[in-house]
């Protein structure tokens, strides 16, 4: 279960040497990506980083990068073992987040690094990362309704749970396209903190760096792509003179076009797992922020190819499938509907009924075919690929379905369970 507190990760962290400086990142969209754009800047830049960012992908460790590589399996289940055995010998009786969350601290520690991108777990200001004390900058990433049971129930009680990283003497950066009952409310605690803030302007991005408005010339990106780049070029240009004065920010910015996050707008090639040879489009969109940007590039990039999507859903128990699926399957659209299975770490992840997904979704006007698959994902990614016979396949609905295809695709192409 998820039990927010800075207590118990404070005890679990007392004898772990924070040696390295941070960028700390709340929000309820975007994290991963401004998190994925320092971590590949700093790292272009020779600065030894670390990033930590949740939930996994595919495996446990797969969360935690050094110098943009994934954590080596033995070094992670060794630091882990530690961790859990510190935990179990002070009886503190952490949660899976903040065993995680300490695990990946030492692991920056025995590392080496000398920047650690970090970014909330849930909320801010009771998340386990806030433990954090040496951080260069905080970056508040765009701010959605997500996760009110535990965080309030409005968008200014919401933002002012994301506002607890902000730390006094630590510049921050706003994502400027936040609606303004989101500004107002960190405004209001920026102003109180007496901290500097830059409010990014992803519509003028020669404001931010000359080179980044090249790169949006060059690009095709989409707006929620800007915005993300241009919080990460933002906080960059206040943590690298603290660590690298030598170095020009905007000499960097060209590499922003090599970053790939994955299970984010992600372009796969499903064989061997299905005999589809066309590439599926894989995107962890869970709540209606990310469902909106998904729409935009599925109505942006597909729907003009002149054929109706398919679509391979599953979603969170708890979600509200009418406010995500709703606005995004459009007439004549086709769905396959599962489940994942169970979340490595996380058993209180549980995925909504396949069924149920399924009347929710057929009460669309003018839906398609609509076909429940149960847990069965595989049987599921062979309908909706025979059903799109070439067309546009999109999967989607939770980080975790995105896991799920992702590890049958490895093990279809690798049945030894070799990790590569």
């Amino acid at each position: 279960m998820i039990e927010l507190g800075l207590s118990r990760i404070s005890r679990l962290v007392q004898q772990t040497s924070l040696s390295w400086k941070a960028i700390h990142i709340a929000g309820t969209n975007g994290k991963g990506s401004i998190s994925a754009y320092l971590s590949h800047l700093l790292t272009s830049g020779g600065v030894r980083c670390g990033r930590f960012t949740s939930p996994h992908l595919v495996d446990r460790w797969d969360c935690i990068t050094i110098g943009e590589r994934v954590v080596q399996e033995s070094l992670f289940r060794q630091i882990e073992a530690e961790v859990k055995l510190r935990d179990q010998t002070l009886g503190i009786g952490a949660s899976e987040f903040e065993l995680l969350t300490a695990t990946a601290f030492e692991i920056f520690h025995h590392e080496r690094v000398e920047v650690g991108v970090v970014e909330v777990g849930m909320g801010g200001r009771l998340d386990s990362t806030n433990i954090l004390k040496d951080v260069l900058v905080s970056v508040i990433a765009k701010i959605g309704l997500d996760h009110q049971a535990l965080l309030g129930n409005t968008i200014e009680e919401i933002t002012r749970e994301k506002a607890g990283i902000l730390k006094s003497g630590v510049p921050c950066v706003v994502d400027g396209t936040n609606s303004s009952a989101v500004t107002t409310t960190l405004e209001d605690r920026i102003k109180e903190l007496g901290i500097d803030a830059t409010y990014t302007r992803p519509e003028a991005p020669d404001e931010h760096s000359p080179p980044l408005a090249q790169l949006f010339s060059k690009l095709d990106l989409l707006p929620h792509q800007q915005a993300n780049m241009c919080c990460a070029v933002s906080a960059l240009k206040f943590a690298m003179p603290k660590i690298r004065p030598d170095i020009e920010v905007d000499s960097l910015i060209p590499q922003l076009s090599n970053v790939e996050w994955p299970g984010r707008l992600q372009s796969i090639i499903l064989q061997p797992l299905a005999t589809r040879k066309e590439p599926v489009l894989l995107d962890g969109a869970h709540n209606v922020q990310s469902a909106e940007v998904l729409g935009q590039y599925v109505d942006r990039r597909l729907r003009p190819l002149g054929k109706p999507i398919t679509w391979l859903i599953a979603v969170s128990s708890g979600k509200d499938v009418n406010e995500i699926f709703h606005p995004i399957i459009k007439e004549g659209d086709h769905v396959a509907t599962t489940a994942f299975g169970p979340v490595d770490g996380m058993p209180w992840v549980k995925a909504a009924d396949p069924e149920e997904l399924a009347s929710c979704v057929r009460t669309i006007s003018g839906v398609g075919e609509v076909r429940s698959f149960g847990t069965e994902v595989v049987d599921a990614i062979d309908w909706a690929s025979g059903e799109a016979n070439g067309g546009p396949l999109v999967i989607a609905g939770s980080l975790y379905l995105v896991s799920d295809v992702l590890r049958h695709l490895r093990e279809a192409r690798d049945p030894s369970g070799n990790v590569h």
